[in-house]
């Protein structure tokens, strides 16, 4: 029985080492300009507590094998300062990864926006998302869900029909981004908590019903993307998909031009 308790935990230790190195299952290519950040934290991450998981397997299985030749009445006795050094070294390894991976989040939820950066308001609602930009005018119209919220009548996020800023808001059902430009997120629910998430773009954040809550992501890569609800947010959670598509400056800026036309034709 120790015998294929040992076997068992080397073939754990191989198997990890082999998915270490080989990771046949690995993130989708990274789309925009924090991911190659991301992904740096995250492989450090991987290699140092991975190492230390194989290690332990190893070191298990050579105590069960050396405890073999032990007499059953032997006792080992504990090894305090092992312990506390142990401790101190893993606490100092969970706080660098804090510092370090602070870096990189205050960059993605950075509210010191540059001054070109494309304004985008995300609206999760069960169980669809909504994307809204500011139109020509770069000012968006006043809401009031509660109020004027009528999804069957075209307007699911409650526009103040009154406010004239909203008349050349654009509502999209998919994200549309230049490549490469900045881009600031504005992240409303209406309802309970929904998180958009966009793995090829290494982006999560919770949007929470009540807060308006702000971050940046910079698209680098022309292409259609995915974006999922992580966040459990009733039996229709499944339906909370939508694409992000990432075109050209030049498309961008033709695509924006027809659908402020179009938003402008409804409320005339």
């Amino acid at each position: 029985m120790r015998l294929a308790l040992v076997i068992a935990l080397l073939l754990i230790a191989v198997g990890s080492l082999w998915l270490f190195i080989v990771h046949p299952w690995w993130f989708p290519a990274a789309a925009s300009r924090n991911a190659g950040a991301l992904d740096h934290e995250f492989r450090i991450a991987f290699w140092v507590f991975g190492g230390l998981f194989v290690a332990a397997q190893i070191a298990l299985a050579a105590f069960l094998l050396s405890s073999r030749q032990r007499k059953k009445s032997d006792y080992i006795l504990g090894n305090w300062k092992l312990e506390i050094a142990w401790t101190l070294a893993i606490a100092a390894l969970f706080f660098w990864f804090n510092v370090s991976g602070e870096k990189v989040w205050s960059r993605v939820m950075d509210h010191h926006r540059a001054n070109d950066a494309l304004q985008v308001e995300v609206t999760g609602a069960q169980f669809q998302w909504y994307f809204r930009y500011p139109g020509h005018d770069g000012v968006f119209g006043r809401l009031d869900a509660q109020k004027f919220a009528r999804p069957d009548e075209g307007n699911p996020l409650g526009l103040d029909p009154a406010d004239l800023a909203g008349r050349d808001d654009v509502l999209s059902s998919s994200l549309v981004l230049p490549a490469g430009r900045d881009v600031e997120l504005t992240l409303r629910a209406q309802d309970v908590i929904h998180s958009v998430f966009i793995p090829a773009m290494r982006f999560k954040q919770d949007a929470v019903p009540g807060m308006t809550i702000r971050a940046h992501l910079q698209p680098t890569q022309a292409g259609n993307y995915e974006i999922a609800c992580a966040e459990l947010c009733g039996l229709g959670h499944y339906r909370m998909r939508a694409q992000v598509r990432v075109v050209s400056p030049e498309e961008f800026a033709s695509w924006l031009a027809t659908q402020e036309l179009r938003a402008q034709e409804k409320t005339d």
